[in-house]
């Protein structure tokens, strides 16, 4: 384990495209910087040691002070569509780049967010909230505990710096840990510039999608292939976190395409969600007016958005009809992960052929019902010996009951031991997720300092399917007050 940031191995292969792609820029650091949480999970994935969170140096570099040593700090250009609006040039507008951290197990690049203006922060402070620091700082790890693919978070550094939104608020800065961030909008912003577009997709290639190569570089052919294939590969994964989101009952909020990983990951933790009352047109987002970014419509939000890197990647002469026949595959893949989650989550051996009907059915006594997500889940496994448990989560009982009946007969289909049925949604079905009340007390004892709430809830949501006794109070509904809360784009 290596005791010191100064020890970290670091390289910039994000500094060796051309120019344009970043400025090189020093962080603007807060007042008074305090490092209120370090994870020591992801510190030891990047072989830092307990001992080198708790040195000077640790606190200078993630609070924008000193670079980070061997590191080459930039903000990194992009463009998107923002809720189905091309809006042109964007980039990062409050978040450096810091450098990329080899490990055994890959390279990982640091950023922070909230570190200070930028040219691309477009009027904007280049300054992030404690309030959605923490959000992201914790969703990281939730996400890592349901084996979703995700970004994740290293630090957690506060001030006492006002920023001004709906209110005035407090500052912070979270150290943020992928392999890339390089997103759907990367792509766009060169669609008219075939040369940086190309640099872009060879850098991404070589680095992240080398099974996507075909033949050598600077043949039109061969690189048309190799555009098929990285899409392809790219839709591939998308589909399945989608896939993932949909069946955790997680919101992302803003699925606009310049908070699209080209790899595949939950990135942009910003007015996101998981489900408490059911709602098939849940909208977690309360900028979000139309509901674009709906629960029920993040499926088709993400072929669309996939739609918008092809248009781009047009830019390299491949055929529009290819690019198209590589994206009519998004459906098939969207579903057969789907459905594999569901089979898990309902203690089915195999997806059936009107399990989709029961599957829908399903949903909309959720929906009627506004039955507890997470909960009504849970308490599923478990109907044979404690009904009333999972009951309890719906009014109209009659209904539930009628639902109910034609589950079990379902489930006498497969002549399974209950034992194992129940252990296998137990460990599809988490007990503990990030509800937004758990994280506004978290938030709110971050405001007076104490990182404690942020600790008990890492600890549940690494595993969130193990109950643990004395916590009930976070497996339990959200209480009255929670309804009340609202989260939005101002972060």
């Amino acid at each position: 384990m290596i005791h010191s940031v100064k020890q970290l191995e670091v390289v910039n292969s994000y500094a060796g495209l051309p120019s344009a792609f970043y400025t090189r820029l020093k962080p603007q650091p807060p007042n008074a910087p305090r490092l209120l949480h370090a994870n020591p999970d992801v510190a030891a994935l990047l072989g830092l040691s307990p001992d080198a969170l708790r040195e000077p140096e640790f606190l200078e570099v993630f609070s924008g002070q000193q670079a980070l040593p061997g590191g080459d700090t930039l903000a990194a250009a992009y463009s998107g569509h923002q809720f189905g609006i091309w809006a042109g040039q964007l980039g990062d507008g409050r978040a450096h780049l810091l450098g990329e951290v080899v490990t055994p197990n890959g390279n990982w690049e640091l950023q922070l967010k909230g570190s200070g203006r930028t040219p691309y922060s477009r009027m904007g402070d280049g300054r992030a909230v404690l309030r959605s620091s923490v959000r992201e700082y914790l969703a990281g790890e939730a996400m890592v505990g349901l084996g979703i693919p995700t970004t994740r978070a290293l630090a957690l550094v506060v001030s006492d710096d006002p920023v001004y939104r709906e209110t005035v608020e407090t500052t912070a800065i979270v150290t943020r840990v992928a392999p890339s961030f390089v997103r759907f909008g990367s792509f766009e912003h060169w669609s008219g510039n075939p040369d940086n577009l190309r640099a872009l997709l060879d850098y991404v290639v070589a680095r992240y999608y080398p099974e996507c190569r075909v033949g050598q570089a600077g043949n039109k052919e061969d690189e048309a292939a190799t555009v098929l294939r990285f899409l392809e590969a790219v839709l591939v994964r998308t589909a399945r976190m989608v896939a993932d989101w949909q069946t955790a009952g997680f919101c992302h909020g803003v699925m606009n395409t310049d908070n699209m990983s080209i790899l595949g990951l939950t990135i942009d933790y910003g007015p996101y969600g998981f489900m408490d009352a059911f709602r098939v047109d849940h909208i977690c987002n309360h900028s979000d007016t139309q509901g674009r970014y709906a629960w029920n419509a993040q499926p088709s939000v993400a072929n669309w958005n996939l739609y918008r890197l092809a248009s781009a990647l047009l830019g390299l002469g491949v055929e529009a009809d290819a690019l198209k026949e590589v994206l009519q595959q998004y459906e098939a893949v969207f579903l057969e992960a789907y459905r594999g989650n569901l089979t898990r989550k309902l203690g089915l051996l195999q997806w059936g052929a009107n399990d989709d009907e029961l599957l829908d059915d399903w949903w909309r006594l959720l929906h009627n019902q506004r039955a507890d997500f997470t909960l009504s889940f849970r308490t599923l496994a478990r109907v044979g010996s404690n009904q009333d448990a999972f009951l309890a989560h719906f009014e109209d009982r009659a209904a539930a009951l009628a639902w109910l009946e034609r589950y079990k007969q379902r489930l006498a289909s497969e002549d399974r031991p209950e034992a194992e049925r129940v252990a296998q949604m137990d460990r599809a079905n988490p007990l503990y997720v990030l509800r937004n009340h758990l994280a506004e007390n978290a938030i709110r004892a971050a405001a007076k300092g104490d990182a404690g709430e942020i600790d008990t809830l890492l600890d549940l949501l690494r595993d969130p399917y193990t109950e643990r006794p004395g916590f009930e109070a976070y497996a339990a509904a959200p209480p009255e007050w929670a309804s009340q809360l609202e989260v939005s784009c101002s972060s």
